[in-house]
């Protein structure tokens, strides 16, 4: 996906390789140069596109701009060729002189590689690399972010400082979750769709005139989840980043159902205060019976599949578990609960710490018994495999 700045212009053109403002523009004048007509208007319309396409592919993009340059059929021909000179590898594209008319600003094209492909690397490499590129002032140069390698540390190494920082940058990250669209329609006042039942529905009361057009847009996907969080003794360094996680969710995926077990199951979601993380993690210390104690996983799997399983768990449910999955009850309980469970919900990720750890492997009898009635064993080490599990939250 273009960055936000070349597709709506807010920084100046630098003629670099990722430019495809400028670029697009000169080949807009160059399309004219060649007798097609391209407006101001429709260059607007062709930066919007290249948005939406795959700017690695050279095919891909060229139907992207015919489409949206508004192209008459008969000049395809020229506009293939003109895109083939301009869009082309090596060198640049060849000036023509033009043999009457006020003489033009002389046209010079950012470098001789296709923008298009060089733009796609350097986006791949910085989605590889995986850090984010701070520019220095004066100098826009790229380095490494303080935040990036935070990311990364495991919630067991951080300070108290820099588990408050982590807990800003995940609240961040959740906010994602509220603004994502799903492709279900609805009504809309200012929605783009024009919904045609229902204004010509509306129109019966106006004698048969389209006056009032009914718009419809994509709705914003909320999920459904119900958190199930391990707060024995094992889990005791990750508990409490792990909770501050769930309650960022809760806030903007309002049905959401907390669960704490350890030796015994306890449901959370009454004593949830919205807006005070702290303090809810007070409550649910106080409260909870055993917290730091011993697990019993299976038992309260068991638990939960009896007693609320069919209350808080539907289709469209995505059911989450954080355990490392060291169990001290029977395995038996434990895969007859997530087969239960299984077979109510849309999804089962469970999510463990311990894979933080290269060398790790879900030997231990909990997870053993576990990984044939779940869809997703995840790390849930750090803040990076947090913010990891978000787009998961939406996969069908």
């Amino acid at each position: 996906m273009i960055p936000n700045e070349l597709i709506h212009g807010t920084t100046a053109p630098q003629g670099g390789d990722g430019d495809l403002v400028v670029h697009l523009v000169r080949f807009a004048g160059e399309l004219r140069g060649a007798g097609v007509p391209v407006t101001p208007g429709d260059e607007i319309d062709g930066t919007v596109a290249l948005g939406h396409v795959d700017i690695g592919d050279r095919e891909e993009v060229r139907l992207g701009l015919r489409a949206s340059l508004k192209i008459e059929r008969r000049a395809w021909g020229v506009f293939d060729a003109v895109f083939e000179r301009c869009w082309r590898l090596g060198k640049p594209p060849e000036r023509r002189r033009r043999p009457s008319g006020p003489r033009q600003a002389p046209r010079t094209w950012p470098g001789d590689r296709n923008p298009l492909e060089s733009l796609a690397r350097r986006l791949e490499r910085e989605r590889s690399a995986g850090v984010e590129q701070a520019a220095e002032s004066g100098g826009g140069r790229p380095g490494y972010s303080p935040r990036a390698v935070l990311r990364r540390r495991s919630f067991e190494l951080c300070t108290e400082e820099e588990l408050a920082e982590m807990e800003r940058l995940l609240s961040q990250a959740v906010r994602r979750i509220a603004t994502r669209r799903s492709r279900r329609l609805v009504a809309s006042a200012r929605g783009r769709v024009i919904d045609i039942r229902r204004s010509f529905r509306r129109s019966l009361a106006q004698g048969g005139e389209l006056v009032d057009l009914a718009r419809r847009e994509r709705a914003v996907e909320r999920p459904h989840l119900v958190v199930l969080c391990d707060t024995s003794g094992s889990m005791d360094p990750y508990t409490r980043f792990l909770l501050t996680f769930v309650l960022s969710l809760g806030h903007v995926a309002p049905r959401t159902e907390v669960f704490a077990f350890n030796t015994s199951l306890t449901r959370l979601t009454p004593w949830i205060t919205a807006g005070n993380v702290a303090a809810t993690l007070r409550r649910f210390a106080r409260n909870v019976e055993d917290w730091s104690g011993g697990t019993r996983i299976g038992e309260c799997l068991r638990e939960f599949a009896d007693d609320y399983l069919r209350q808080v768990v539907a289709g469209d449910t995505s059911v989450l578990i954080f355990s490392d999955g060291l169990d001290r009850g029977d395995t038996g309980a434990l895969e007859e609960a997530l087969l239960l469970i299984r077979r109510r919900a849309r999804r089962v990720i469970w999510l463990n710490p311990l894979m933080g750890d290269p060398r790790y492997r879900p030997e231990a009898r909990g997870m053993r018994a576990a990984l044939p009635h779940i869809d997703d064993l995840v790390p849930a080490h750090n803040l990076e495999s947090l913010e990891a599990l978000l787009p998961m939250l939406h996969r069908s």
